[in-house]
């Protein structure tokens, strides 16, 4: 079971294109994103597991284009003519609208007025044959768009990530302390970007060395 930090620090997660580490699982889907002016019938579906980057590729389209971002979970009270106003669009959380007429009703106009001039961006967990959605025309459109997966980070991509990122912080790390906490932490990168902030802001308050031991405290695990 995986184990939960043990301290709760304030750490501000970014979205800039150099936090983003391309690695041969999330190289495909980053180049769907970059290459949004091509996408068919301007539209794009982003489907991948909590913590595989769905939310830091939105960023980075977000910050390319100027899309409006909205939750899908907002959909049902959302001004649609307000929100199409600037163009291109990201539903976050898409699956969220399953099951609402309302939300499905909006979601379906808002993919009209977009696709016909914009580009429309589509984040998920799952595909949207698996989100139970009840309005058939939002769920022939939407499964009719083209889709890119991000997978949850391997071994081999949380490893690089957390050594690029105690290198940033000028972290100087044992040999053994990466393979210790990839088979403990959870599998995600924000959770790698957490953790190695707690262990440097731990390991400064305390004026201890970031160690395999300091790293089994703060997870609540054996070292």
């Amino acid at each position: 079971m995986t184990a939960q930090l043990a301290f709760d620090l304030p750490v501000p997660e970014t979205f800039r294109r150099d936090d983003f580490f391309v690695s041969p699982t999330n190289a495909p889907a980053l180049a769907a994103i970059e290459g949004w002016r091509g996408w068919p019938s301007g539209k794009m579906l982003l489907v991948g597991p909590a913590g595989s980057g769905k939310t830091h590729l939105a960023h980075l389209w977000l910050h390319a284009t100027g899309a409006t971002l909205v939750k899908g979970s907002r959909l049902a009270h959302a001004d649609i003519p307000d929100l199409t106003e600037g163009g291109c669009v990201c539903v976050e959380d898409a699956e969220s609208v399953a099951g609402n007429p309302a939300a499905e009703e909006a979601f379906f106009h808002l993919h009209n007025i977009v696709t016909q001039g914009a580009a429309l961006l589509v984040t998920a967990s799952t595909p949207p044959r698996d989100w139970g959605l009840r309005l058939p025309d939002l769920a022939s459109r939407l499964q009719a768009a083209p889709l890119t997966r991000l997978d949850a980070p391997d071994d081999a991509l949380l490893s690089a990530v957390l050594v690029k990122l105690f290198a940033d912080r000028q972290i100087t790390v044992p040999p053994n302390l990466i393979p210790f906490l990839v088979t403990r932490m959870e599998r995600s990168l924000a959770t790698a970007r957490l953790l190695v902030a707690t262990l440097d802001a731990v390991s400064l308050a305390h004026g201890r060395p970031v160690t395999r031991q300091l790293a089994a405290t703060i997870l609540g695990t054996d070292d």
